[in-house]
Formats: C-alpha cells, structure tokens, sequence
C-alpha cells in the first residue's frame, strides 16, 4: 500500500477542490496514484467544486452570532452567486454555522494568504529556536529542520486561519471543507469573505472568562 503525505492530499484538493478526508480516502482507494483518485472524486461528484471557484460571487449574506449573556458577538459575510441562493436554508444554515464556529475558536484570519509574512517570519525564528534548544533535534541539517518547521506552521494556521480550522460541530472536516462541500451541493461559488469577532470587554483589564470554551460546549451539546 503506497504512503499517503499530507502534500499528496494538498495537491489533490487543489486539483479538485474536494474535502481533505475526501481526497484521502480517495488516494487511499488508489494507492496513491493522484489520475485516479482525481477519476474516483469526479465518480463520486465530489472534483466540481474546483470548476466553480473562479465565478463571481457577489451576493450572499451577513450573518451573526450572539453567545448567550451577549458576552461574544461575531458577524461575518460569505458570498455566493445568486440571490436565490443566498435566500436558501441551506446557505443561511452555513453562515449561521460559521458565524458560531469563529465565536467559539476565534480566528484571526480567513485565509492562509492573510497571514503577514512578518508574522509568519517571526513564527518560523521562534520554532527554529525551540527545535535548536531540542536535544533530539538540535543536530539535525538545516534542511532538515526547515521540513519540520513547515510541518508545524501547518499547526500554526490552523489556529489563526478560519479555512483551515477543524470545523468545530464536526473535527473531521475543516471550515474550508465545510465550503467545498456547500459549492458541491449547491452548485454555486460561495466564499468567506471577511468577518468581525468581538468580545465584551476585550482590551480593558479584568477577569478573564474562558469564553471560548463556554461557547465551544454550547456547540457540542
């Protein structure tokens, strides 16, 4: 059985669009050849949301979150193609989920190439440093650590980057699964665009309340 990586699936999601336990499972099925996992998705209706992602997507809906004691508000705004669409459960039911998804992980951005590259240089000096303060790494090649620097920036987006969050009603998927999904089933482009998260509070000097554990066990219950 080929060794499925984790480039192995980002590639294949960016070739199709798919979910990334859909791509895995799809390289899975076709020990690790990228044709025909692509051929398996496309049988399964699940390579189209690709297709749709460079179509205008002007419409759509600003949805909110307002935890219970008003204590976290979020508002955020996801695009779709049409107003039709924008009008439909199922969309609404998207921005509802997103909207309480960021209030209880609280993301700071919404994509990947939102990150200032200042704050990802600074991210990467700081790893360097404990991987060179690791007795079972410190003697590693460079090179080496660089690898294991970008598998661990990897941990570092999915904590500030809403897309490439472990969705929080479902960790098997990430909100950018979430999307695809929706495109797929919609048939429509539909985007994150931008969102706001706002904590009572936040920036004066006082208690602090694990609010995003409060709203997390909210969620699951």
């Amino acid at each position: 059985m080929a060794d499925i990586t984790a480039s192995m699936i980002k590639d294949l999601r960016e070739k199709t669009g798919a979910g990334m336990v859909d791509c895995k499972t799809a390289l899975v099925e076709a020990d690790g050849s990228v044709e025909q996992a692509i051929e398996i998705l496309r049988k399964k209706g699940m390579a189209t949301a690709s297709k749709k992602s460079g179509r205008v997507a002007a419409e759509g809906a600003v949805g909110s979150y307002i935890h219970m004691g008003g204590k976290v508000g979020v508002l955020v705004e996801i695009n779709c193609e049409s107003d039709f669409v924008s009008r439909g459960d199922e969309f609404q039911q998207l921005v509802k989920d997103v909207a309480m998804h960021i209030a209880a992980t609280d993301p700071r951005y919404v994509k990947r190439e939102e990150v200032p590259e200042t704050e990802v240089a600074k991210e990467r000096e700081i790893l360097l440093e404990q991987l060179k303060n690791d007795e079972k790494n410190a003697s590693k090649p460079d090179e080496v650590l660089q690898k294991i620097i970008d598998g661990r920036l990897n941990k570092f987006y999915e904590e500030i980057v809403l897309l490439e969050q472990p969705y929080i009603k479902d960790p098997s998927k990430t909100i950018g699964d979430l999307v695809t999904e929706k495109i797929a089933a919609i048939k429509e482009n539909i985007s994150v665009r931008r969102f706001a998260r706002y904590k009572m509070g936040e920036g004066i000097e006082k208690r602090q309340d694990d609010f995003v554990s409060e709203v997390a066990s909210m969620v699951g219950s």
